[in-house]
């Protein structure tokens, strides 16, 4: 008798079944980490930008900087976040020496880009703003948030963190 080696349609039915399965319980796996590592990225550059933010204000007091952005109607802090990426006239530098408090403006990964041209698409408050306004009344910038109305893995909303 001759016996054919192979595979049975059953066994190849069966085999496919299984993969399908396995493949149909990682995709929510797979989904989770994605918003996870978005998650991350958004902590990371909420820190990044709120700390140059407050190197900027604390350079301002302490007089290190020139006269020209520190302006005490704006209680120190930048015009505007672009203001961060500018080299910036140190006080009293005849030499020309300048500072910078970011090489770029983060973008904010859980809200879509308003337009191509326009990579900051944080939400702004400035100082004289209430804590939980959407809205930015001008002349500096206090703090940054996200305009993502999602709600994140913990339960919390992306705007409030």
């Amino acid at each position: 008798m001759h016996k054919e080696k192979g595979v049975t349609l059953i066994e190849l039915l069966v085999v496919i079944a299984i993969v399908a399965i396995l493949a149909t319980a990682a995709m929510p796996l797979s989904r989770m980490t994605v918003t996870r590592t978005r998650e991350i990225e958004l902590r990371n550059d909420l820190r990044t930008l709120r700390a140059a933010i407050d190197a900027f204000q604390k350079d301002c007091i302490e007089k290190k900087l020139s006269s020209d952005y520190c302006k005490s109607d704006q209680d120190n802090y930048p015009e505007s976040l672009e203001q961060l990426t500018e080299p910036l006239t140190l006080a009293g530098s005849l030499g020309g020496k300048t500072r910078k408090y970011l090489r770029r403006i983060p973008r904010d990964p859980m809200t879509e880009l308003d337009s191509p041209d326009n990579t900051n698409n944080w939400g702004m408050r400035s100082y004289d703003d209430p804590p939980d306004s959407t809205q930015w009344g001008g002349g500096n910038v206090f703090d940054v948030y996200s305009k993502s109305d999602k709600i994140a893995l913990d339960g919390s909303k992306y705007s409030t963190w």
